[in-house]
């Protein structure tokens, strides 16, 4: 799952460790968020939204395939 969790920690200067101390879970989590490797539950997602001021379509949205086909 593509993200924009990367950029948006950056922005307010926060590393891995210290979102994952402010939303209650590991670094690796976080590490594998940004990575897209795991696609955390919407509680978490809302968290990861607060603590870094963004909203859930600025971080979390993805274009449906048949959105990006359209635009073509």
């Amino acid at each position: 799952m593509k993200n924009n969790l990367k950029v948006a920690r950056v922005q307010v200067n926060l590393t891995q460790q210290q979102l994952a101390e402010k939303v209650g879970v590991t670094r690796q989590t976080i590490s594998l968020i940004e990575k897209g490797k795991y696609n955390p539950t919407l509680k978490l997602c809302l968290e990861i939204c607060y603590a870094v001021n963004k909203t859930l379509d600025e971080i979390f949205w993805i274009e449906r395939e048949s959105d990006k086909i359209a635009k073509n």
